[in-house]
């Protein structure tokens, strides 16, 4: 997966917005005005960062190589996922997802209610 085929998938989720944070060189994708993703565009190795509960990021960082903890982000919820090593494009697109759903949960009730269909089904 490259970071256009990254930036692109992360449009297709409902309410979806980015924006460049503090500088020219990464975008930042939010929902509900939360962010859910950081794209490096430019980096010497095109990565992602997503959010993890702690369960789900032992499980990340354990069974890929492609996984470590997002140097600028609380690194107990936050990896980077480095699009050009091991991880197949369906399986990133899994944990872009995840890191969404991660946010919503976390919404308050009737904010949630309106991304149900979106976060009972898997995408990717």
């Amino acid at each position: 997966m490259n970071v256009e085929e990254a930036r692109e998938y992360c449009l297709t989720l409902k309410n979806v917005t980015e924006s460049f944070p503090f500088d020219d060189v990464s975008l930042v994708f939010k929902v509900e005005n939360k962010m859910f993703l950081l794209l490096a565009l430019h980096a010497e190795e095109p990565y992602v960062a997503v959010k993890c509960n702690t369960e789900h990021t032992e499980k990340l960082r354990d069974h890929y190589s492609a996984v470590e903890p997002a140097y600028h982000f609380n690194k107990k919820y936050w990896n980077g996922i480095y699009l050009e090593r091991d991880m197949s494009d369906k399986e990133i697109k899994y944990w872009i997802w995840h890191s969404y759903c991660e946010v919503i949960a976390k919404l308050p009730k009737q904010v949630r209610e309106q991304y149900k269909d979106e976060t009972d089904e898997h995408r990717g």
